[in-house]
């Protein structure tokens, strides 16, 4: 399974196995506004300006993908998704780990996910996350987590 950078081209690729791995997420927690799913083409590629996309691609098909971005000495980690058919296989823990290594000067890395996902909060659990804060996002409440590297 090979992790590569992706481009600008494959942005309607990209939204469509967002919006279909975010359902199941805006079902947890009843809230189907969320930026996942709201979010249009246009945003999605003037994302690739100040993040790094990153994609898995099995034969021919992207099937993970997420996005990390450098501010200050955190590497914020966003957006991650796999096809939901393809769940369980490893996808997500590849691309996590594919996602924390974009910017090896960042001391530490930050992400977030909605408190009803389980799954996602046992990965990052076992990905050595820990919880720093709550917060809201829309009607969605949102657990922070963070990770130092390093050491740090």
């Amino acid at each position: 399974m090979e992790v590569t950078v992706a481009i600008e081209d494959d942005a309607p690729q990209l939204l469509k196995l967002q919006k279909s791995a975010y359902v199941s997420e805006a079902e947890l927690h009843n809230d189907f506004n969320i930026p996942p799913l709201t979010q249009t083409l246009e945003s999605l590629k003037a994302s690739f300006s100040n993040k790094t996309i990153l994609k898995i691609v099995v034969a021919n098909e992207i099937v993970a993908s997420g996005q990390a971005e450098l501010i200050g000495n955190t590497c914020h980690i966003g957006r991650m998704a796999v096809w939901p058919h393809r769940r369980g296989q490893g996808y997500g823990s590849k691309l996590l780990s594919s996602l924390e290594n974009v910017f090896p000067s960042a001391k530490r890395i930050e992400l977030f996910t909605g408190i009803n996902s389980q799954s996602n909060l046992a990965m990052y659990s076992n990905k050595g996350y820990s919880q720093f804060k709550l917060d809201k996002l829309g009607g969605t409440t949102i657990v922070y987590l963070e990770k130092f590297k390093n050491g740090s």
